[in-house]
């Protein structure tokens, strides 16, 4: 009876370390590995913690305390960068000079995201494949979305859409073409018997489908504002917001479907994708509790840097010349992705491509369906204009991307060939973004409401 109630109390209060009690974590490194110091296993041992089985329920709580940060700081390579988020608070609240602020807010926003992005994968780790494939779909892509809101607030419509349409773009070109490229190299054969990496075809075609749905959804507003523009219309502004926010509610529908389609009606055609994920999953190493807790305080510190990050753009705009498109489409994604950006390469390079795909693809979808018609019904309850109505530069470049990644895939093979193609389209568009002057974008939404007023 005692050692039932000893290790009852052990396995509640070290839920982390594999699912076992601390006696037998313990019992379990000295029969497998050699015992480490006291101060490596307290500072850098992220399934054991000195004091998780102390009889003191002060000790015990503060070793706990003490191990969920510890497994949280070593999640991650890039959590190194976290030095920055309290430097980036600081440089906000003291008014350094924009650069700065950006700049900084800017690498602390990384490694938040992949606390984020760790601490939503522990969570789900405990819900099942159903509710942990529907928290990941809700949480995928946070960092974006607080950055959004955080801008749509401020007014940045600009910066929304183009961080919307920079984080599909990224995914689509820069991430999966970074797959197919190295991925293919390794897995290239011999010389005059080259060999194609393959995912499953009717994964690839379907969520395509969904892509070109969402490249349409941008397409019809933007011809309904050119027509509208060449009758000589004076009433613009309302008839472009009327359709963005009733294609924005059709959108979340159609979202809402395919989360029941993928994980649950026709799970089976995701079988390839759950198989590769369960072979990468491990044990959770904290639980669910503390996992929520590190989901908020990572939370809000996103919000705090994403607040200094978008107030210090229009001082950099106007200092560098550079266009709030370039900083939207390009280095905005560039935060809220890096980790995941890391994660769909290394199982490309493992020939796990349709997890690699699921990482891409999925995300884009998650983007394009999900959190961009979200911010559009954000922005109608706070009375912000934000529209589905892209500049057409981004709105061309938008569905030509996706064109050229339907051709790609839809044979459901990949080679580096591929992958250098899809990489070249990304840095053309890049490179177009960031030659655009600083005032070719900016304030168009104001000029629709201008002449329309």
């Amino acid at each position: 009876m005692t050692n039932n109630k000893s290790r009852q109390s052990a396995d509640e209060h070290t839920p982390l370390i594999n699912g076992e009690s601390a006696g037998s974590a313990q019992a379990g490194n000295h029969i497998l590995r050699p015992q480490r110091s006291g101060v490596i296993t307290f500072f850098f041992d992220d399934t054991h913690t000195p004091g998780n089985d102390s009889n003191s329920i002060v000790v015990r709580s503060a070793a706990y305390t003490w191990h969920v940060t510890k497994v949280t700081l070593l999640s991650s390579y890039v959590n190194w960068l976290l030095v920055m988020v309290p430097i980036g608070i600081a440089a906000g609240a003291l008014g350094w000079g924009s650069t700065a602020v950006f700049t900084i807010n800017f690498f602390a926003i990384i490694p938040l995201a992949a606390v984020l992005s760790f601490a939503t994968e522990e969570i789900a780790m405990k819900l099942g494949q159903t509710m942990g494939g529907l928290l990941n779909a809700t949480f995928g892509n946070a960092v974006e979305l607080i950055v959004s809101i955080v801008a749509l607030k401020d007014g940045q419509i600009e910066i929304v859409q183009a961080s919307m349409l920079g984080s599909i773009l990224s995914n689509l070109l820069l991430v999966m073409g970074m797959c197919f490229l190295f991925g293919g190299l390794v897995h290239r054969g011999r010389n005059g018997a080259g060999t194609e990496q393959s995912f499953s075809a009717a994964v690839a075609q379907t969520t395509c489908s969904l892509m070109t749905l969402s490249s349409a959804s941008l397409v019809i507003p933007a011809t309904l504002y050119a027509v509208l523009a060449q009758n000589g219309s004076d009433d613009k502004s309302s008839s472009i917001l009327i359709l963005s926010r009733g294609t924005a509610i059709i959108l979340l529908l159609l979202y809402t479907m395919y989360l029941v389609f993928q994980l649950r009606t026709h799970s089976n055609l995701f079988d390839n994708e759950a198989q590769a994920l369960a072979e990468e999953e491990q044990e959770a190493k904290m639980g669910p509790v503390a996992a929520g807790m590190v989901l908020v305080v990572v939370t809000i510190l996103v919000a705090i840097c994403a607040d200094y990050l978008v107030g210090s753009i229009d001082d950099i705009v106007e200092k560098s010349n550079i266009s709030k498109a370039f900083i939207g489409l390009i280095l905005i994604p560039i935060v809220g992705n890096a980790a995941e950006h890391v994660t769909a390469v290394v199982v490309a390079l493992k020939d796990k491509m349709d997890l690699a795909m699921g990482v891409a693809i999925g995300s884009s979808i998650q983007i394009a369906l999900g959190v961009t018609p979200f911010l559009v019904i954000i922005g109608w309850i706070i009375g912000q204009p934000m529209s589905l109505h892209f500049e057409t530069f981004e709105t061309v470049a938008f569905a030509v991307s996706v064109l050229v990644v339907t051709y790609t895939v839809q044979d459901g093979k990949s080679n580096y060939l591929e992958g250098a193609m899809l990489l070249g389209l990304y840095l053309i568009i890049a490179v177009a973004f960031y030659a655009t002057p600083s005032d070719a974008f900016d304030g168009s939404i104001t000029r629709l409401l201008g002449k329309s007023s």
